[in-house]
């Protein structure tokens, strides 16, 4: 194998090499398919009554419509560097661009919900290796000077996409049919095809390192690495997406699902680290500043403002807006900060953990009397914290790593980041549930049906359902409903403030986690070695 070093590239793959493009082109080309696939993560939420009144199913039937969709994505997800150095990463990622679009349209066009969820599987498939891919040629195409201006647009895409998401989902239901919400993924489907087959190439040590690899043996199919992937990342996905709803380990399914993750990602481990060429390279984690993440809000507050403030679902959407807008706005002043070395990453994700406790914190101390500005505005709180966060973070991510791992990097970086997401939404469901039937314990032993306040309560309430229309024999049901009704909402308001003072005190036990981030000159070379 002595000659496999001096191995040359086609003729053809020099040729695509060697035509500049400018990076901002390809970047913004890579992120339009990124939006879109982050965009439908949230999009189809807010239509689920909808699809389930078109297609004759019940609400819990067509809830499987969401479940499918990250099951599938959650599978590819951890295998798309390995796939993009199988089939070329421009071949890969037009592939997966093409399988999202037709999906989204036959999704569209669904007469069942069978059909429906086929096609969801698919549109899983493809929009699993957008976000990673897209990532990838971020990084190969800047250089790390301005390696920071790059994760800021990649930030604003991630952070606004599914703060969107809800709103375009509920605004489309409402004027439209619920079948728009995929079928307008067809026509960016095709701009960023067209766009991508003119503009994205591999970059050069990316193609050589797939013909060394290919020449020496190092390409064949691991199917042992494969089936343990598929099942662990199932399992994780169904587990965390289902088990609220079937009441976690009171269902056996769920159960099932919770060990087959946790022996099938042991297993996944030990096999990937035995293996030479692995699908998941495991060993990045061995680097420090590889691997961080920030626990999130997003589903917390439009499910508190439509529970307990009757709004809509775009009306809730919108209170989200102000934090994405900060965001948008504080991503590339984060990046300059970084690029000129005016303040370190570490001073920044600090400044971010601080400034996000103090945001849950004061989410955790507001009333029923709060209104939609008052949320509002923390939430713009928030997104200065998050705006602080996100850009440092992936510089972090990659600061240690060579060229030839980033494409592995961007497979873990979206993984985890995938699964934060759904291990945030699963511990918002299960401990809002679980504090809700605590507090209503709580206050309902602390009423007294005897006692001289409740009964006057009751009886003035009566009094008054009697002045407009009720019966005598309907009005003292009714107060004792409204009293009961108002238990309710304090009980479900009570567990919302706690759940933002423990993901507060998660931000404040994270600080220290900051110190051991390693020092690195954000302009600087990537090291030649480890």
């Amino acid at each position: 194998m002595s000659n496999v070093q001096e191995i040359s590239l086609p003729s053809s793959a020099v040729r695509q090499i060697a035509r500049p493009v400018n990076p901002w082109l390809i970047a913004g080309t890579v992120t339009i398919a990124a939006f879109m696939e982050l965009l439908d993560t949230s999009i189809a939420n807010v239509a689920l009554p909808y699809i389930g009144g078109g297609l004759g199913r019940s609400y819990d039937e067509v809830t499987w419509i969401l479940t499918t969709y990250l099951v599938a994505n959650a599978v590819v997800l951890p295998m798309t560097a390995w796939l993009s150095r199988l089939m070329g990463r421009k071949n890969y990622y037009l592939l997966c661009v093409l399988l999202f679009t037709v999906s989204s349209l036959f999704c569209g066009l669904a007469p069942s919900l069978g059909f429906m969820l086929l096609f969801r599987i698919v549109q899983g498939v493809g929009g699993g290796g957008l976000a990673p891919v897209a990532q990838a040629i971020l990084v190969d195409t800047f250089p790390p000077a301005k390696r920071a201006a790059a994760f800021a647009l990649y930030t604003i895409v991630i952070v606004t996409a599914p703060a969107v998401g809800p709103v375009l989902g509920g605004w489309i239901t409402d004027n439209y049919d619920w079948r728009w919400i995929f079928f307008i993924n067809v026509p960016i489907g095709l701009l960023s095809m067209w766009l991508s087959r003119r503009l994205v190439h591999d970059p050069e040590e990316f193609t050589r390192e797939r013909i060394k690899a290919k020449a020496e043996g190092r390409m064949s199919i691991d199917g042992t690495g494969i089936v343990l992937i598929t099942l662990a990342s199932a399992a994780l996905e169904i587990s965390l997406d289902r088990g609220q709803i079937d009441d976690w380990f009171g269902s056996g399914f769920i159960t099932t699902m919770i060990v087959i993750a946790v022996f099938g990602w042991i297993a996944t481990v030990l096999w990937e680290k035995r293996n030479p060429n692995p699908i998941i390279d495991f060993r990045l984690l061995q680097h420090r500043n590889f691997g961080i993440g920030l626990f999130g809000t997003t589903t917390l507050i439009p499910q508190m403002l439509q529970s307990l403030y009757g709004y809509r679902a775009i009306d809730a959407g919108l209170v989200l807006g102000p934090g994405a807008l900060v965001i948008t706005m504080l991503a590339p002043i984060s990046a300059q900060l970084l690029q000129r070395q005016i303040v370190s990453a570490k001073t920044l994700v600090l400044a971010s953990f601080a400034t996000v406790a103090v945001a849950m914190f004061v989410f955790s101390d507001m009333t029923l009397a709060a209104n939609s500005g008052h949320y509002a505005w923390n939430r713009a709180l928030q997104g200065l914290g998050y705006g602080l966060f996100l850009v440092p973070v992936n510089l972090i991510a990659y600061s240690q790593l060579r060229a030839d791992e980033n494409n592995k990097a961007s497979s873990l970086t979206n993984l985890f980041r995938n699964w934060g997401g759904s291990f945030g939404i699963a511990f918002i469901t299960t401990a809002s549930d679980r504090r809700e039937n605590f507090h209503q314990s709580i206050l309902g032993s602390s009423l007294d049906a005897a006692s001289q306040a409740i009964q006057q309560g009751t009886h003035s309430l009566a009094a008054q359902l009697a002045h407009y229309g009720f019966t005598t024999a309907d009005a003292g049901p009714a107060s004792l409903g409204i009293v009961y009704e108002q238990l309710l909402h304090q009980s479900m308001f009570l567990a919302f403030m706690d759940c933002f003072r423990v993901i507060g005190w998660l931000n404040v036990l994270a600080i220290p986690l900051v110190f051991a981030i390693r020092k690195f000159k954000p302009g600087g070379e990537t090291p030649a070695g480890h």
